[in-house]
Order: C-alpha cells, then structure tokens, then sequence
C-alpha cells in the first residue's frame, strides 16, 4: 500500500469528530449548536462538563499519535522518504482532517489538541515548552484561546531558534511543520482573536456552563 493511502486514512482518523459524539452521549445534543459552537475540549467543557471533556481532550491528542504512529510503521516500506518525514505527514494530515473534518462538510475543531498529540510523538521536550507556556498564559488570562494560539507560536520560535541559533539537529521539515501548524492554529482561531481584540472572548471556568455563548 502507498504512502497516499495512509495519509487519507490518517485524514479520516483526524477527521473523526470526538466532540460532537460527547456532546450526544451526554445527552446535550448536537455541541455545534451550544456555547462557542466548536466541537473541541473547551466548549464541551462548557456545554457537558468536565468528565466528557477529559475524553475529548485524550481522544483528539490520542488521534495525534495514532496517526503519527500509523504513517511512521505502516508506510516507511511502501515510500522511499526518511522515517522522519512519513511520520510528520501523518501527522499534518491528521490535523487537517481534524480541522476540516469530511464528517462535518470539511468544518471542524481548532486542532491544538491533535497537534499536541503530533508533536509530543516527535518532539516532546519542544512540545513540553510550548505546553507550559500554554498553561502559564491559561493560569493568567484564563483564555484557553490565548494559551493555545502563544504556545504554537511559541512551539514554532523555539525550533527556529534551536537550529538557526543554537545549532542544534533539529530536522528542517519540523521546522517548516511547526510553522505551518502555528499558522494553521491562527487560522483557525480567528474568531477567537476577533472577540479577544474586542473583549468579548469567553473565559475558562471550573463550574459547567450549561448556556454559555
């Protein structure tokens, strides 16, 4: 089997829509139509609470590694390319699929969970920065947003600085990749900065919010 054929079924696997089955089982009915309307952790954390929103969380990171994991083993025989570069495809099409999901008419999640799970399987102490500042902005802002869109941003400038300045054998397709998905993270969270601009983005809480918008 080619290396096409793991990536679609990569995509697919990204594509699987974790939240929205959260929300049905959970009995809240379709997420899409409830709080923020985003199908990620977040906004089932708002709508369901916080136990269907641990199993999203574990299911799109874990859709990260399955699909890094799935291009890496299966289609490294079947594609003349380094180990390294099959495996950061898989891993990029399962963030797209998550992003524009073939489920959902090609709309999705913000894929920062999945991407989590991409790139805690091939770097994880670049990673493990990134996820702490990420947790540092959050503790502060309280924005989930904000954490989310500075830790890709910082997950990308950290690379860069890595190999450019430190010299270190950073892999330039992870370079480039991690660009990409901070770039795709922005994109996707550009409701997000609107409403954070305009002060009006929905702040994290512990207690379940039944009716946020």
């Amino acid at each position: 089997m080619t290396l096409f054929f793991y990536l679609v079924i990569a995509f697919l696997l990204g594509g699987i829509p974790f939240g929205l089955i959260a929300g049905y089982i959970a009995g809240c009915g379709d997420i899409r139509k409830q709080g923020s309307g985003n199908i990620g952790a977040t906004n089932v954390w708002r709508v369901a609470g916080p136990t269907a929103a641990v199993f999203v969380l574990v299911c799109d990171i874990g859709k990260g590694v399955f699909g890094v994991l799935l291009v890496s083993v299966f289609a490294r025989t079947a594609w003349p390319i380094p180990v390294a570069m099959a495996a950061l495809a898989g891993g990029i099409a399962v963030v797209l699929g998550h992003a524009f999901s073939p489920f959902l008419k090609f709309r999705g999640g913000k894929g920062v969970s999945t991407a989590l799970g991409v790139f805690l399987s091939l770097m994880p102490a670049e990673t493990g920065i990134a996820f702490g500042v990420f947790l540092v902005v959050v503790l502060i802002s309280r924005y989930i947003s904000l954490g989310s869109i500075i830790g890709a941003i910082t997950f990308a400038v950290v690379l860069w600085i890595e190999r450019y300045a430190f010299g270190k054998p950073v892999e330039f397709v992870y370079v480039v990749a991690g660009t990409v998905i901070a770039a795709l993270i922005m994109l996707t969270h550009r409701q997000n900065i609107r409403r954070l601009r305009q002060g009006t983005e929905n702040r994290i809480r512990l207690k379940k919010e039944v009716n946020a918008r």
